[in-house]
């Protein structure tokens, strides 16, 4: 599947998300504000259906021993349907919310936007499949690294955080644009002196106590766009608000 997806920029992904983001605010004539209303942009706009349903026993998968969903959504282009594993459900599981929100984004802005034009029913892959209409992509978190799922999690990324909104929030709790940098030795004022906790982290080379200060630093921003704070400090170190000097143990260490 990999092969068949042609390379994309990241200035190509998101110039397209902000024109999606565009075309739904001009529709229902008003601006975007965080949290970005993923679901009815979604539904009412790409008008794309959402079901929940177990995806291990829909596509015949065995569950991992601790039960884990490694099949996180599916999208039936013909069908302009998208399922996600009910594991996501932020109905069932409030904690979850930022991973459904950015699945949701993944299948209905980046596969959905990108790739829908590449995968044509082929007899092949519908051999696969019991039923006339098979999934066109099925998104496990271990194929994470291939190009169409990388597609897919960049578009989602830019979808849910809007480089334009994202700064605009950095501005309100900072006073200004500046990149912050959370190198060995710094000292950050921040609420809750965060800033020293990550630099005594740093300085421990623990890196738990890294980890969590770290989340504590993108805590505020996570919370105002409704998405895992793993994903805002992806997003805030890929736009180059935030930046990390990280000693060599915590390289080793994560590598593992």
């Amino acid at each position: 599947m990999a092969k068949l997806v042609p390379f994309l920029s990241e200035e190509q992904i998101e110039r397209d998300a902000a024109s999606l983001l565009g075309e739904f605010a001009q529709k229902r004539g008003a601006g975007i504000q965080p949290p970005v209303p993923i679901e009815d942009i979604v539904e009412k706009h790409l008008r794309l259906g959402i079901e929940f349903d177990d995806t291990h026993r829909l596509f015949g998968v065995p569950r991992d021993p601790e039960g884990d969903a490694d099949i996180l959504g599916a999208i039936f282009f013909d069908d302009r349907r998208i399922v996600i594993d009910q594991s996501l459900d932020p109905e069932e599981n409030s904690f979850k919310e930022g991973r459904y929100r950015f699945t949701l984004a993944h299948e209905g802005g980046g596969h959905w936007r990108l790739h829908r034009h590449l995968f044509v029913k082929d007899p092949a892959q519908i051999a696969l499949f019991v039923g006339p209409t098979p999934p066109a992509v099925i998104c496990r978190s271990s194929q994470a690294k291939d190009r169409v799922e990388w597609q897919a999690d960049a578009y989602a990324s830019c979808l849910l955080m809007p480089k334009d909104l994202l700064i605009e929030a950095w501005r309100e709790r900072f006073g200004d644009n500046n990149a912050r940098i959370l190198k060995r030795n710094s000292r950050l004022t921040l609420p809750g002196n965060v800033g020293d906790e990550i630099a005594s982290a740093l300085r421990s080379y623990d890196q738990q106590r890294y980890n969590e200060a770290l989340n504590e630093f993108v805590r505020p921003f996570a919370e105002k766009f409704q998405v895992s704070m793993v994903s805002m400090r992806i997003r805030l170190e890929r736009i180059g608000l935030l930046h990390r000097d990280v000693p060599r143990q915590l390289w080793f260490q994560s590598a593992r």
